[in-house]
């Protein structure tokens, strides 16, 4: 059996429930952002076979399906959250092409460190993170930021 479908404003509300205080928006700012990055590169990072077209990397498929899941929570969002998600692939292209260190050691170490941030946050919000309710809040963390853009613009979403 399905649960109900949610809209986006009431995801928000549920996400906003266990971030009011400003230092955790803050920080939620900074690290919600950085861990989809890493979560991205983490999976580009993953091997190809060899017989697979040059240009193939699995963030590609995996961009998709949370494309996808972002089409359905609302089309407006999902344009802001594709470009976003071109940004992140744009940038770990250039990092695995410049960078020395591996792709997914960086991603390691910046996801660390903005966990580390995102516990500090609930811990000064007094709150648990909302994943503890719903592992769907680690896609709605995103376009929850997102939506405040979009208002700041006077967009609709």
């Amino acid at each position: 059996m399905s649960r109900p479908r949610k809209t986006a404003d009431q995801w928000f509300a549920d996400y906003g429930d266990s971030h009011q205080h400003d230092t955790n928006e803050l920080i939620h700012w900074i690290c919600v952002p950085v861990i989809f990055f890493c979560v991205v590169g983490f999976i580009r990072s993953l091997p190809v076979p060899g017989a697979w077209p040059a240009w193939f990397t699995w963030d590609l498929p995996a961009a998709l399906g949370v494309l996808v899941f972002y089409l359905r929570l609302s089309p407006p969002l999902a344009v802001g959250l594709l470009l976003f998600m071109g940004l992140c692939h744009g940038l770990l292209q250039w990092q695995a092409a410049v960078c020395p260190v591996p792709l997914w050691k960086t991603c390691l170490f910046l996801f660390v460190v903005a966990w580390i941030g995102q516990f500090i946050g609930h811990k000064i919000e007094g709150k648990k993170p909302s994943f503890f309710k719903d592992l769907v809040f680690l896609l709605i963390g995103p376009a929850w930021l997102l939506h405040f853009v979009y208002k700041r613009l006077g967009l609709k979403y």
